[in-house]
């Protein structure tokens, strides 16, 4: 995982009117195209409690792991190790009940039209998926760090769409427990009214062949909770999850990270559960909660967790009550991550890390 100091920026803000799109089966018009700045996201009012998504898997992804630095490397094993089916049958057994696989697709894709995905990678995709199934363990696919995406969105849009076409055909008969995620974390030049756009292309894409599939949808702004209210999903299709990230405070989780410039000043920062730490995780919380209830759209907390460097008994504070806090308000999570530098997994020892397994689950 490559965060980027997002939380310490200053941001400047226009106000924008975005256009919805409509839902449709055919590929839409990639002819004009949003290009304002993003609306200033603001915190809504709790309302009443709405009727929870029919979708089964949004209701049962319950308690799952990411597969962090492994297959959103530019080559699997390149940031630390490669998959194993014995991997997944420890997080069935440790009472896991759902897997999100960060995958870099477009490093193993041609860049000209039709954007072929490697046949040989599309087979290691399947293998793993194949051993979650086995087990009873949902799994969700996602396109992680397509940085050129963020970072030129205008050119590399089309390949994006043509991506998602064939990863959606590929695994068009496969069972509802498999479940997609159009984009970690979209950034950089990628603006709310750009990306409702793009994001709405490419579930139009999916839609024509998975119109029952569950698919995963988060914010601009690393899928920061407070920019949920930017999403324009459409308002008829059962299966949407919509997703945020969390790593507050970003100088607890991330003291110490090796990509965060600064991060050693903030080594040594503590989290000890105080009242006031604990009524600031609850009202970031409540506030993707009233959106959710507002929407009628669950909730998946895709990614959160704190670094190796931050005091253990401080990580173990902050990833309990996140956790907890999630489960209060029905929210399914997947704790970033299974074996590198916020892993719960002794990769050397092949053992958890029993103390923060039991923080995530008692």
């Amino acid at each position: 995982m490559r965060k980027r100091l997002i939380f310490l920026l200053t941001l400047s803000l226009f106000i924008i009117s975005c256009v919805a799109l409509p839902a449709a089966t055919a590929l839409p018009p990639a002819t004009v195209k949003p290009d304002s700045a993003s609306p200033e996201p603001a915190t809504i009012a709790p309302m009443e409690p709405a009727k929870p998504s029919t979708s089964p898997a949004a209701q049962h992804l319950g308690r799952g792991i990411n597969f962090g630095n492994t297959l959103e490397a530019p080559n699997e094993g390149e940031w630390g190790f490669k998959i194993e089916e014995k991997h997944i049958e420890a997080i069935k057994n440790a009472g896991f009940d759902y897997i999100r696989l960060p995958i870099r697709w477009n490093a193993h894709a041609e860049w000209a039209a039709p954007y072929t995905i490697d046949p040989t990678f599309f087979t290691r995709i399947d293998e793993i998926v194949g051993w979650a199934l086995k087990r009873g363990l949902k799994i969700s696919i996602n396109i992680h760090h397509y940085e050129e995406m963020a970072s030129d969105p205008w050119a590399n849009e089309e390949r994006f769409i043509g991506l998602w076409m064939q990863i959606a055909e590929h695994y068009q008969n496969y069972p509802p427990e498999l479940v997609f995620e159009l984009m970690n974390e979209p950034n950089n030049q990628m603006n709310a009214a750009l990306w409702n756009f793009i994001q709405n292309r490419a579930l139009s894409v999916v839609r024509t062949s998975n119109p029952t599939r569950d698919v995963i949808i988060g914010p601009i702004m690393w899928n920061s909770y407070e920019w949920l209210n930017t999403l324009d999903l459409p308002p008829n299709d059962p299966h949407i999850i919509a997703t945020f990230h969390y790593y507050l405070p970003f100088e607890f989780t991330h003291q110490g990270a090796e990509w965060v410039e600064g991060s050693d000043d903030f080594l040594g920062s503590q989290w000890a559960g105080s009242a006031a730490e604990q009524a600031n995780i609850r009202a970031h919380f409540d506030v993707a909660q009233a959106w959710a209830e507002r929407h009628n759209v669950p909730i998946l907390l895709g990614e959160f967790g704190a670094y190796s460097k931050a005091p253990q008994d401080s990580r173990l504070r902050w990833m309990s009550f996140v956790a907890r806090e999630a489960e209060a308000r029905r929210f399914a999570w997947a704790y970033w991550e299974f074996g590198a530098g916020f892993s719960l997994y002794d990769l050397e020892t092949d053992q958890w890390r029993s103390d923060m397994l039991k923080a995530l689950i008692p």
